[in-house]
C-alpha cells in the first residue's frame, strides 16, 4: 500500500495526553505495517494540545500532512465549557487544590451581562499551569516545583461567546449533546446557578482555563473548568472525528482510508489550482512561477494549493506581486 498522507481527526478521551494521542496512532500504523523504518519513516505530528482533562477534536496529521500543522495552531478553534461557580483552583480545572471559596452564585441574567466584556479582543493571564515557556522551561513545571513565576498579560481574540446549558446540576459526559441557548430544557429562571455551560469561538493562543477564571471574577464570584471539550479546530470538527477504539481498528488490519482525510482537507479556507505537469515539476524543484504562465490566469491573490492531475498537492504556494513562489512543497 502506498504510503498514507493526510489527518486523522482523534475525538480525545478524558486522560489522554497529546502526546499519547500521537504515540497511539505511531502505534497503530505499526501494527498496520504502514510506519515505516528509518529515512522512510512516516513523521506523525498533532495540530495542536488539548489538555488530559479535556475532551473532543485533536487532528494528527500524517506524512506530508506534518507540514501544516503550524497553519492548525494557528487556526481558530471552538470549544464547549462548563464553569463550576463557588471555587478557584490552582490549575483552573478539577485538577488542582481548591485556592478560593465564594457563597456567590450569579443568575442566568448576571452570567449573559457579562459575556460581552469577553468578547472580541482581550487580554487575559495565562494558567500558571500551561505549557508556555519562561526562560525556557515550562511554566507547569516551574509551577510544580513551587517556583513563583510571573504570567504576563498576552492578546487574544474571542469571536464568539454564548450561553449552552445552564443548570444547577447533573452529569455532563464529554458525548453530551446540550440544548441550544433558546432551545429546550434551557433554565430561564432568576435563581443562582451552580454551573454554566458557554460555547466559545476563539483565535490562537486562547486559554479557556483563564477565560473561565476571569468571568467567575467578573460575576464576583470564583470559578474553574468543570468539562471542556473542542468542537472544531481550523476545518476539522467532531462530525469528523473517530474514537480511540475506530483508531485501534487500524492496528488490526482495518483499511485505514476508511479514517483518513485527505492531506488537502487541511487547507478548505484557501483556493486550488491545478497546475501543468511541467509548471508542477518546477515548483517541486523549486523554481518560481509568473503568473501569466498559468494556464487560465487565475488571478489567484496570496495562499493557494498547487496541485496537479486534478488535485494531487503539489505544494502550498504563494502569489506574490504577480510570481508564484513555494511555501511549502509536498513529496507525495
Amino acid at each position: 500500500m502506498e504510503k498514507p498522507h493526510g489527518w486523522i481527526i482523534l475525538d480525545k478521551p478524558l486522560e489522554l495526553g497529546s502526546t499519547q494521542a500521537v504515540g497511539a496512532v505511531k502505534r497503530n500504523l505499526r501494527e498496520a505495517g504502514l510506519l515505516g523504518k528509518g529515512k522512510n519513516k512516516l513523521k506523525v505530528g498533532h495540530g495542536g494540545t488539548l489538555d488530559p482533562l479535556a475532551t473532543g477534536v485533536l487532528p494528527i496529521a500524517i506524512g506530508e500532512a506534518t507540514k501544516l500543522c503550524g497553519r492548525m495552531l494557528d487556526a481558530t478553534k471552538i470549544y464547549e465549557f462548563t464553569i463550576g461557580f463557588g471555587s478557584e483552583t490552582e490549575t483552573l480545572d478539577v485538577e488542582g487544590a481548591v485556592t478560593e471559596t465564594s457563597d456567590h452564585r450569579p443568575s442566568l441574567a448576571d452570567i449573559e451581562a457579562v459575556l460581552p466584556q469577553f468578547t472580541g479582543p482581550i487580554e487575559q493571564i495565562p494558567p500558571k499551569y500551561s505549557a508556555l515557556k519562561i526562560d525556557g522551561k515550562r511554566a507547569y513545571d516551574l509551577a510544580r516545583a513551587g517556583v513563583e513565576v510571573e504570567m504576563k498579560l498576552r492578546g487574544v481574540t474571542i469571536y464568539s461567546l454564548a450561553v449552552r446549558h445552564p443548570r444547577e446540576g447533573g452529569d455532563l459526559g464529554p458525548h453530551s449533546e446540550l440544548p441550544e441557548a433558546n432551545g429546550p430544557g434551557l433554565r430561564r429562571g432568576d435563581g443562582p446557578l451552580d454551573e454554566i455551560t458557554l460555547t466559545a469561538t476563539v483565535s490562537k493562543g486562547t486559554y479557556i482555563r483563564s477565560l473561565a477564571r476571569d468571568i467567575a471574577r467578573a460575576l464576583h464570584t470564583v470559578g474553574h473548568v468543570t468539562m471542556l471539550r473542542r468542537a472544531k479546530a481550523g476545518p476539522f470538527t467532531l462530525k469528523q472525528a473517530i474514537s480511540l477504539d475506530n483508531l485501534n481498528e487500524i492496528g488490526k488490519g482495518a483499511d485505514i482510508t476508511d479514517y483518513l482525510l485527505p492531506l488537502e482537507a487541511g487547507l478548505d479556507d484557501i483556493p486550488a489550482f491545478d497546475l501543468t505537469p511541467d509548471q508542477a515539476k518546477l515548483l517541486r524543484q523549486g523554481m518560481t512561477l509568473d503568473e501569466q504562465e498559468m494556464i487560465g490566469n487565475p488571478a489567484l491573490n496570496g495562499l493557494f494549493l498547487a496541485t496537479e492531475n486534478q488535485g494531487s498537492p503539489v505544494a502550498l504556494a504563494e502569489l506574490v506581486d504577480g510570481t508564484v513562489k513555494v511555501v511549502r512543497g509536498f513529496n507525495m
